[in-house]
């Protein structure tokens, strides 16, 4: 493989990288904005987090209660 060979095959790699990496990006971003307007979960109460985050706060979810319901649902 000459030089100019291998440089090509780098381009095409980190263009197909790229690509991969944007669209599981989107997907991502994509599969929270359709939990967040079916109401599975609110994503705005862990963005308070930022805000928000002292000893004293409140947790946002009850552990107990998700366990619970997971069992149920199985």
């Amino acid at each position: 493989m000459s030089h100019q060979e291998i440089v090509d095959l780098q381009g095409y790699l980190k263009f197909f990288l790229i690509l991969a990496v944007f669209i599981i990006f989107y997907a991502y971003a994509y599969s929270i904005y359709k939990r967040d307007k079916k109401g599975e979960r609110d994503f705005e109460k862990y963005s308070d987090l930022v805000h928000d985050d002292s000893i004293e706060s409140k947790p946002l979810e009850d552990r107990n209660n998700n366990l619970d319901e997971n069992k149920k649902e199985k």
